[in-house]
């Protein structure tokens, strides 16, 4: 029972990130936003880490900066400038995408990785809820809206194969290497952040930007991804990915429910075609795993 309660938690903390992103980029510029979710991420998880007692052994900080740059720093910025243009119902959806972005970058990234017919298969019907959530955009020819989704989608992607580099390259704690991930994402952006906005035209934001701001770090980047790692100990890897269905399921239902947004019945089909996607990637994922279990243990 606790590890689905822990399943629901980060499903809803993963899907709410949107609501809160729609709420401090109204006010803020985008930049801003991502630094302030970083750096309060990484306070979040640097508390973690002195309470748990962990520390970096292993992987040089070098590595972590160029892993921040696409797991969180290129993300971050992405979806906050979309998101001043589309709904945080096609953000949420959008992001579903992560599972089959990863299924065609993994190969380059993990050794002995390969695409299967059943990967590529999802892949094309994952591609087909892009295009299908796209649509309605693309009919208008290029538009505002359309280039926010397709900002999403790009740090969507480049969050994918971060996701694999820390497969490769992170060998520290799972926490340890969030933490590290988010302080030199912070680092990256509070450095360009005064070369893409001027600060001194700013005005002071409201209380509901800056909460906005502050949930979204310690709340749908840092506690979540703790939990995430407390959910693979206590239940598995395979167990914890189905998160991935209900981040955009959860994405899609607050924004209707806390902000009025009307789903477009192409959202639907797009949420549809992309889970679809993912259940039928980890179908044959879960056999390949049970055949090498078989071989083993008939050898």
């Amino acid at each position: 029972m606790r590890s689905y309660l822990l399943l629901l938690a980060i499903g809803l903390l993963w899907g709410s990130q949107f609501i809160f992103m729609h709420q401090a980029v109204a006010e803020l510029p985008p930049i801003l936003v991502a630094a302030g979710r970083a750096l309060c991420g990484s306070l979040t998880l640097g508390l973690l880490c002195l309470f748990m007692r962990l520390k970096s052994e292993h992987t040089p900080w070098r590595t972590y900066m160029l892993i921040a740059l696409l797991d969180a720093t290129i993300p971050f910025i992405m979806v906050a400038w979309g998101q001043q243009y589309v709904d945080s119902a096609i953000a949420a959806v959008v992001m579903g995408c992560i599972p089959f972005v990863t299924i065609l970058a993994a190969p380059l990234f993990i050794s002995g990785e390969r695409i299967t017919k059943t990967g590529l298969l999802s892949v094309i019907i994952g591609f087909a809820g892009v295009l299908t959530l796209f649509w309605p955009k693309l009919s208008q020819g290029m538009n505002a809206g359309l280039l926010g989704a397709m900002a999403i989608l790009l740090g969507a992607s480049c969050f994918a194969i971060g996701l694999l580099m820390i497969k490769r390259f992170a060998k520290d704690h799972p926490v340890v290497v969030a933490r590290n991930i988010l302080i030199s994402s912070a680092i990256q952006l509070l450095l360009v952040a005064p070369f893409m906005v001027d600060l001194s035209s700013l005005t002071l934001p409201s209380t509901q930007a800056l909460s906005a701001i502050t949930v979204l770090g310690t709340l749908c980047t840092g506690l979540v991804y703790f939990l995430y790692m407390a959910l693979i100990q206590k239940a598995g890897p395979t167990f914890a990915s189905f998160s991935n269905y209900l981040v955009p399921l959860f994405g899609v239902m607050l924004g209707a429910l806390f902000l009025g947004e009307q789903i477009h019945p192409t959202t639907g089909v797009a949420l549809a075609l992309i889970l679809g996607s993912v259940a039928m990637n980890q179908w044959a994922q879960q056999r390949r795993m049970q055949r090498e279990v078989s071989l083993c243990q008939a050898s």
